[in-house]
């Protein structure tokens, strides 16, 4: 079974007259290693399906297994260790916590469980020499580029070495020297922690990286 599976995802709003429906039946079949771009207009139901994906949003019907485990199924307690240990985000902004450094940070997700030891602080400062910020580790987001911080959020996501990586529109608040930087970086790490990376984008050029491409169009992947 792959490691990944969205089946018949529906995905509704109430409005005043009937409901509107983003999603219409997306199904979704991928493995550790692969990695798939969603391509698609502004308000097409993009990020509603990496939040399903990521269980920070219900589908109104369908189902979502990740290694094994239906997350419909898995209390709510259960499903935020789950996504914890299992989930990690990068967003189009960084939400980095100002008042801490680089490291502490990457840091967050384990901080979250109370496991920080030795181990954790040397993965995450390894982490942060791959992204290219040996150097920035003490600093504080104020003191960091705008693609220092997003380097610093791919440092995050990865800290658990997460079966699937979601990505949305990780590049799209960055100039293309640094969204090149940062794209190349998701692709690098998905590759050598064997991840699954889901990635909604805008950008051509960044979708053109990724071994499969989707288009979100009339709530359906085609």
């Amino acid at each position: 079974m792959p490691d990944f599976v969205a089946t018949d995802l529906v995905k509704e709003f109430e409005t005043p007259n009937e409901p509107l429906r983003i999603l219409d039946g997306v199904n979704v079949q991928l493995n550790r290693g692969e990695n798939l771009a969603v391509i698609g207009p502004s308000g097409s139901g993009k990020s509603t399906f990496l939040h399903i994906a990521g269980t920070l949003d219900t589908p109104t019907s369908g189902a979502v297994e990740l290694n094994g485990s239906d997350l419909n199924q898995l209390a709510e307690k259960d499903l935020a260790s789950f996504r914890n240990k299992n989930i990690g985000f990068v967003f189009q902004e960084h939400h980095l916590l100002p008042q801490l450094s680089a490291l502490e940070n990457v840091l967050i997700p384990i901080v979250a469980t109370g496991e920080t030891d030795n181990d954790s602080i040397e993965q995450a400062k390894s982490l942060l020499e791959k992204v290219g910020l040996s150097d920035r580790m003490t600093h504080r987001s104020a003191e960091l580029s705008g693609g220092e911080r997003q380097r610093v959020a791919v440092a995050r996501a990865m800290i658990r070495s997460p079966v699937l990586l979601l990505a949305d529109e990780p590049t799209g608040s960055l100039d293309q020297a640094n969204a090149e930087k940062v794209g190349q970086l998701l692709l690098e790490l998905q590759q050598e922690h064997n991840t699954i990376l889901m990635c909604v984008t805008h950008s051509e050029r960044l979708a053109g990286l990724f071994q499969k491409r989707v288009k979100l169009e009339n709530g359906k992947f085609v």
